[in-house]
Parts: C-alpha cells; sequence; structure tokens
C-alpha cells in the first residue's frame, strides 16, 4: 500500500507544470536551503562559510534524534566561532512526517540531502517532482534499485526544468587539478594506456576511517551508520569519489554512456571488523541496536565497507579499491593513491608514510622517453601553471620529479564544499550545467551499483 500511495505521490507531482521556482539571478540570499533529515556531518558543511546568493534563513525537516541535534550544533558551532562567524537562522520542524511536511510547504528552492542512504534516492525523486533543486552528497544510490529510480529523477528533473547534482569535493583539491592539466599536455604525458585487467593503466586506493577529527572534534557516527542496507557498502559509496576523478581526468569534457561505454571485469568486497568497544566509541551508543544483529558474529560487527571494482572504460582498465579500517595510526588519517599511466609519463598521487601521511604530487617519464625531452616538456607545462600556482618541480627518489605547490592552494577537504555549492548555484543562474555532467553522473552510479550485485554474487 505505502508503494502504491508513494507511485500516486509522483505520478501526481509530475503532472504539474514545470517549477514554478523564479529564475536565478545570482542576487544576494535569492537562494533558499532546505536541508532534508540531516544524518552526515557534510550536510552542514556546505554552510561552513556565507555565500552571498544564499538567503541567511534555513529551513530543516528532520525527524527527532541525535542526527538533527548534531547537525544544528555543528551550525551553532559556526555561527558563535571567533573568526568569520556564519549567522544563520536555521528554521527547524521536527516531527515523524517532515518529508511530507517539506513537500507541502515548499519553503526554498534547493533541496540539500546528506544523510541516511536507505531514502536517499526517493528523497531526491520527490524534490524533483515537486519543482525543487537538488544538491544531494554521495552516494546517490547504493544498490540497483535505488539506481533505477535516479535515473527516473533525471528525467523528471530534465521535464521540470531543475537541477539535480553530487557533491564531489575531490575535483576541487589541488593536486587533482594539477594532475588533471598535466595529462591533457600530450607532449608531456602522451596518450593514456590501455592497460590489462589484472595491470590496470588508471589505479586509484583510499583507505579511511570511521573515527576520526571533524573541524577538531571527535566525529560521532549515527548508528544506522553501521547498517549496510542503510548508508551503503563501501563498494557503493568512497568509490563514487574515485570514479568521478577518473573520469574527469581520464575523459575530460566527455559524456559517457554506461550502456557502451563501460564493461565491469571484476568486482569484490570484504567486511571490517568491529567490537562493541569500538562501536560505542564510534557512535555513544552502548549496545548493537537489534537491526545489525544480521551482521553481528561472537559479540562482533562486521561492517561490509570495504571493495574493489575492476572495470574498462572506452577499452582503458581501470582498478579502485576503497579500505575502512576503525582508526588511523597516531599522526596518520585517511590516505589516498592514484596512478594514472600515459605512454610518455605517468602521474602519481601519494600519501603514505614517506609523504608524511601527506599527499604529494609526482610525474615519471616512461622508459623509452629521454630525460632531455622529459624535462624540457616538464619546465614548459610548469612554467605555463605558474600564471596560476606557485608552483615548481624537483626531483625526487626513483626518477620521480615531485610537484611542488604551495600551502596557499590548499584550503583542506572542509572548504572543498563550499567550492561545490558555488558551482552549483552558478548553474542554477547560467542554466548552463555541462552537457557531460548528469550522463556520468548515472554512468558513475551504475558502475558502483553493478559491481556491488557482482561482489555479492561471487561470494556465494
Amino acid at each position: 500500500m505505502k508503494h502504491i500511495l508513494f507511485l500516486l505521490l509522483i505520478v501526481l507531482m509530475a503532472c504539474q507544470p514545470k517549477s514554478e521556482n523564479k529564475k536565478f539571478t545570482g542576487a544576494e540570499g535569492e537562494i533558499k536551503i532546505i536541508t532534508l533529515a540531516p544524518g552526515h556531518f557534510h550536510a552542514a558543511l556546505l554552510q561552513k562559510t556565507m555565500l552571498k546568493q544564499l538567503d541567511k534563513k534555513v529551513q530543516v525537516y528532520a525527524p527527532a534524534g541525535p542526527e538533527v541535534d548534531a547537525h544544528l550544533a555543528l551550525i551553532n558551532s559556526f555561527n558563535n566561532r571567533s573568526e568569520n562567524p556564519t549567522c544563520w537562522d536555521e528554521e527547524v520542524y521536527i516531527g515523524d512526517d517532515y518529508l511530507t511536511k517539506m513537500l507541502n510547504d515548499k519553503k526554498g528552492n534547493v533541496v540539500i540531502l546528506a544523510g541516511n542512504n536507505k531514502d536517499k534516492t526517493s528523497y531526491i525523486l520527490q524534490s524533483v517532482a515537486a519543482g525543487m533543486n537538488v544538491l544531494a552528497d554521495k552516494p546517490m544510490a547504493i544498490d540497483k534499485s535505488s539506481f533505477h529510480k535516479l535515473e527516473e529523477a533525471f528525467e523528471l528533473a530534465n521535464k521540470k526544468d531543475v537541477l539535480l547534482y553530487d557533491i564531489m569535493t575531490e575535483r576541487y583539491d589541488i593536486l587533482n587539478i594539477v594532475n588533471r592539466v598535466l595529462m591533457q599536455h600530450k607532449e608531456l604525458f602522451g596518450d593514456i594506456q590501455t592497460g590489462t585487467p589484472q595491470d590496470p593503466a588508471v589505479k586509484l586506493e583510499s583507505v579511511h576511517h570511521f573515527y576520526k577529527l571533524v573541524s577538531g572534534k571527535p566525529l560521532v557516527r549515527p548508528v544506522w551508520y553501521y547498517d549496510v542496507m542503510q548508508q551503503g557498502e563501501g563498494i557503493v559509496d568512497v568509490t563514487t569519489h574515485l570514479i568521478d576523478l577518473i573520469h574527469w581526468k581520464c575523459f575530460p569534457e566527455t559524456i559517457l554512456d554506461y550502456k557502451k561505454d563501460i564493461r565491469i571485469t571484476g568486482a569484490k568486497h570484504w567486511a571490517t571488523p568491529l567490537s562493541l568497544s569500538d562501536f560505542s566509541k564510534s557512535t555513544s551508543a552502548t549496545e548493537f541496536p537489534d537491526y545489525l544483529n544480521k551482521d553481528v558474529k561472537d559479540s562482533t560487527l562486521f561492517v561490509y565497507a570495504n571493495g574493489e571494482i575492476n572495470y574498462q572504460v572506452r577499452d582503458v582498465n581501470v582498478g579502485i579499491s576503497v579500505v575502512w579500517n576503525f582508526q588511523a595510526p597516531e599522526g596518520a588519517g585517511d590516505t589516498h593513491s592514484s596512478i594514472i599511466k600515459g605512454t610518455k609519463a605517468s602521474i602519481y598521487i601519494l600519501q603514505g608514510k614517506e609523504q608524511g601521511y601527506s599527499p604529494k604530487l609526482y610525474i615519471k617519464k616512461a622508459d623509452q622517453v629521454s630525460e632531455a625531452d622529459f624535462k624540457l616538456h616538464l619546465d614548459h607545462v610548469i612554467t605555463g601553471l605558474k600564471k596560476n600556482y606557485d608552483i615548481g618541480a624537483q626531483l625526487a627518489d626513483n626518477g620521480m620529479y615531485e610537484i611542488v605547490i604551495s600551502d596557499k592552494h590548499k584550503d583542506g577537504h572542509e572548504a572543498h564544499f563550499s567550492h561545490v555549492a558555488e558551482k552549483f548555484f552558478g548553474f542554477l543562474v547560467s542554466r548552463e550545467m555541462p552537457e557531460w555532467e548528469v550522463p556520468n553522473m548515472l554512468t558513475k552510479y551504475f558502475i558502483t551499483t553493478e559491481a556491488l550485485e557482482i561482489a555479492r554474487k561471487e561470494e556465494k
């Protein structure tokens, strides 16, 4: 019955005329945010700085619970910090009917979604059907069912003349930006190699931690975060960032069609064990909830947070891996490594012990390229980059050159959320989201959800 009512609601909303929202001009305060069911700190990070286009009054609709309390506390901390405080005025509605209330009130024109992923795709679809723009944290889909619903949402967004976009912060990291520029210089990088499934031309790995500090304070995870039916498995979560970076760097401004350009060659997943003590430290809960009993064995919780995907995109072989541990060693944190092999050079991002757990960008010539030619082309590219960045290149170990970038260009992960917001709000004004964005979002979520299906089948 609930499913029938949901479909009826979507049909009724879809039959309404195109969005009645006024056209955006870039005017001060014209964007009115609705934060729906915030359950992840990313929802608050979008408000870490005040942007001119944003109305300071923000609507929040959520069920009662620690998630919305934590969200409001973080916003309050932004308002009360000593340096550059914000001045958000949060108008909060708490109740089990928060979604219906939000859709009926329609007090904003941009819905922000970052929280429980089980219902996120439905929230996206219903918000779009109501004629509202949506900026959603990843992942926008965590399984095949939600992927098909996401396809429907994009089709409906086009009909309703609203925009739907996911938050891809890693595009704004200076190392990734420079990496992308280096690859576009054929005389330096050459063409991307094709590689093989066993030895991919593109390989990205990331290591994350359940327990960490955010804005200097321990991050308290919601209890549901450890339920893969609500959060999604690791293979469909952080992998979205890796896939996005691969396509953004290797196929810039290129439309990718998942039905023609993608072939998954392998996928697997495995669990991270957590003791009750670990779980309590991360969530402040004193026991496992009943819905996690399915994943508990001998008092240990097993969370399917890890995954590997191997796939081909237009014959280029790609390998990605995501690992979640409980807590990083002292002095370390989340890490990322990347290698992209070209016919004339390979480009690396490394963040291990040798780098002091701080990511560094390197380039290394191919064996058949002379040192003189390589250095000539590298110097030429660096000279061009100096017009916009404080940047240089210096010889490192193993024949690699480190691309040294001034710290003033490294504004940190949390600052990237504002960059994403500014980009999205710019799209609202111009009505010109690049034509490759939507098909490439769908391609990204096809890969993750299809890989999950394959990994589960392989395990049986």
